[in-house]
C-alpha cells in the first residue's frame, strides 16, 4: 500500500467521526434489531454449542452492519447469536462506539445479563471487533464479567492503544485537538496509545483468571497500529496472525471482521476448541 493511502484511511475515519457528530438524529437503532435470524431471544443453546455468542461491534459500527457476515456464519453452524449497540452519542445515529468506554462496558454488562436470562445459560462467549474486542476486557476486569464469560475472541482488537498509523502523534501540534477529541468522541480518545483508560485497563496484566482469550490480528491493519499491539499476554491466551494461517490473506482492519471467512473459521475454533480444525486459505470455502 502506498504511504499516502496508509494515512488517508485513518484520516477518513477521524473526519467521518467529526461529520457524524454534527448530524441530527433521524432515527433510533434498537439493540434488539434482528437480521438474518440472530438476536432471537427464543433461541436455546444446544448441547453442541451450550453458550450464547454475544457480538460486540467496533468504533463507528453497530449491531447489524458490523456482523452481516459473521452472525449468519455462526447461526448457520448452530450457535445462538446476539449483538448489541453501545457507546451512542446524543444526536448521532447508526455510528456507535463513540462514548466513554467504561460506560460502554456497563452497557455490555446489562446486555450479557439479558442474554443469559433469556437463554438460560450460565456463561456466554464474546466475539468483538476492534474496540469491541478490547472493551469487554474492562467488563471482565472491573464489572464482574469474568464469572459470566467463558471466552473472549478479539478480531483486530485495540488492546494497548493505537497510533492510527502515526496520526495520533500529530495531535500535540494542533492546539485544542486533544481536548476536542476527548469531548466530542471520548470513545476514540480512550483508545489513543498512552491514554488514562488504556493505562487503567492494562495495569496489573492483560487478562483475568477463568476466561479463555483469543486474538486474531492482521498484519495489514491500518487502524490498530502497530498491529502486534493487538496481542495479549497471559497464561490462557491464543494470539493468531491471520497471515500465518493464510499468507495470501490481504484483509485489513474492516474486512477481517466483515467478510473474511478465514478469520471466521478461526473464530469457530476459538468458540469450540474441542472440535477445532486447521485454518488455511481453503477455509474461505468452509
Amino acid at each position: 500500500m502506498l504511504p499516502w493511502k496508509r494515512v488517508l484511511r485513518p484520516l477518513t475515519a477521524l473526519l467521518l467521526t467529526a461529520a457524524v457528530a454534527l448530524v441530527p438524529a433521524a432515527t433510533a437503532h434498537a439493540d434488539s434489531a434482528t437480521s438474518s435470524g440472530w438476536n432471537d431471544y427464543s433461541c436455546k443453546p444446544s448441547a453442541a454449542h451450550p453458550r450464547p455468542v454475544v457480538l460486540v461491534h467496533g468504533t463507528l459500527g453497530n449491531s447489524v452492519d458490523n456482523w452481516l457476515g459473521l452472525a449468519p456464519y455462526l447461526e448457520h453452524r448452530g450457535y445462538c447469536v446476539f449483538s448489541l449497540d453501545y457507546g451512542q452519542l446524543s444526536g448521532v445515529p447508526f455510528f456507535y462506539g463513540l462514548g466513554p468506554i467504561d460506560k460502554s462496558a456497563e452497557q455490555l454488562q446489562v446486555f450479557v445479563d439479558k442474554v443469559l436470562a433469556a437463554t438460560g445459560a450460565t456463561k456466554a462467549d464474546l466475539v468483538g471487533h476492534s474496540q469491541g474486542g478490547m472493551m469487554p476486557r474492562y467488563y471482565l476486569k472491573f464489572l464482574g464479567g469474568a464469572s459470566k464469560v467463558n471466552a473472549l475472541v478479539g478480531i483486530a482488537p485495540n488492546n494497548h492503544g493505537t497510533t492510527l498509523s502515526g496520526l495520533t502523534n500529530l495531535l500535540p501540534y494542533f492546539p485544542g485537538a486533544e481536548d476536542l477529541l476527548s469531548t466530542a468522541t471520548p470513545g476514540l480518545a480512550d483508545q489513543v496509545v498512552g491514554s488514562a483508560f488504556m493505562a487503567k485497563l492494562n495495569a496489573g496484566g492483560d487478562t483475568v483468571a477463568g476466561v479463555h482469550y483469543t486474538v486474531i490480528a492482521t498484519q495489514h491493519d491500518e487502524v490498530v497500529t502497530p498491529y502486534r499491539t493487538a496481542f495479549l499476554s497471559g497464561s490462557d491466551v491464543h494470539n493468531v496472525l491471520l497471515q500465518d494461517l493464510c499468507p495470501l490473506d490481504l484483509s485489513e482492519h474492516v474486512a477481517i471482521a466483515l467478510i473474511d471467512r478465514i478469520a471466521f473459521h478461526e473464530v469457530t475454533n476459538a468458540l469450540d476448541p474441542a472440535h477445532a480444525t486447521r485454518t488455511t486459505c481453503a477455509s474461505v470455502f468452509s
